[in-house]
C-alpha cells in the first residue's frame, strides 16, 4: 500500500465486516425458508426481516461514521458505494423471502435453490473479504474473480428458470398456472438482483484495491 502521513479511522473496516456478516445470516435464512414446508416459512421470513433490519443498522452506522470522520481509510465515495451495495444484497434477499411467503408459492423449482446456493457462497466470500481491506491483501483478487464467476453461474440458473417457466406446459395449462408462473418470475427476478448486487460489491472492492495498492 502507499505510505500515508495522516492517521486513518480504522473503525470502518470493522463496520464493513459487520455489515457483510449479516449477509451470511440472510443467505442462510433464505435457504432455510426455501427448504422449509410452506407452513413454516413465515417464521424464517420474520427472522430474515430482522436480519435485514440489523443490516440496515450497520449501514446507518457506516454512514454516520462517514459524516463524522475527516480522514477516511480510502476514498469517501468508495466507502459510501460499498456500504450501499452491501445493503442492496440484503434488501434483495429479504424481498425474495417475503415474496415467497406473500405469494403463497408452495412448489419452487429446483433452480431457485441453485440461485440461493450461489448467494450463500457469495455472502461467505464477501464476509471473508471485508477484513482484508485493512491491509489490501492479495487474496482480494481471488475474491472478486470468484464472485464474478458466481454471478455468471447465477445468470445461467436464472436463464434456465426463465426457459422452464415460459416453455413448460405446467405453467400454461390454466389461468391459475399462468398466475403461478408470474409469481415465480417475480421471485427469481429478485434473486437475480441479489446476485448482481454481490457482483457490484466485488467490483467496488476491486476499484478500491486498484486505487490503494
Amino acid at each position: 500500500m502507499r505510505f500515508r502521513l495522516t492517521p486513518r479511522d480504522a473503525t470502518f473496516f470493522d463496520l464493513l465486516a459487520g455489515s457483510a456478516g449479516h449477509l451470511v445470516t440472510g443467505a442462510d435464512l433464505l435457504a432455510q425458508l426455501i427448504g422449509a414446508p410452506p407452513a413454516q416459512r413465515q417464521a424464517y421470513a420474520d427472522q430474515l426481516g430482522q436480519a435485514e433490519h440489523d443490516a440496515d443498522d450497520s449501514t446507518h452506522a457506516i454512514m454516520r461514521r462517514l459524516n463524522q470522520t475527516f480522514v477516511t481509510p480510502f476514498d469517501r465515495d468508495d466507502i459510501y458505494n460499498l456500504a450501499s451495495a452491501l445493503d442492496d444484497c440484503m434488501d434483495a434477499m429479504e424481498a425474495a423471502g417475503d415474496l415467497i411467503v406473500l405469494y403463497r408459492v408452495h412448489d419452487l423449482p429446483d433452480g431457485v435453490m441453485a440461485q440461493v446456493s450461489t448467494l450463500q457462497r457469495a455472502a461467505e466470500l464477501t464476509a471473508a473479504a471485508m477484513p482484508r481491506l485493512r491491509d489490501m491483501s492479495e487474496e482480494l483478487t481471488e475474491y472478486w474473480i470468484e464472485v464474478n464467476r458466481l454471478e455468471n453461474e447465477a445468470d445461467r440458473a436464472y436463464r434456465d428458470l426463465l426457459a422452464l417457466l415460459f416453455q413448460s406446459p405446467r405453467y400454461q395449462e390454466s389461468p391459475a398456472a399462468v398466475i403461478e408462473m408470474f409469481k415465480l418470475k417475480g421471485i427469481i427476478d429478485v434473486l437475480e438482483q441479489a446476485a448482481d448486487s454481490f457482483e457490484k460489491v466485488a467490483n467496488y472492492v476491486e476499484t478500491i484495491f486498484l486505487k490503494e495498492s
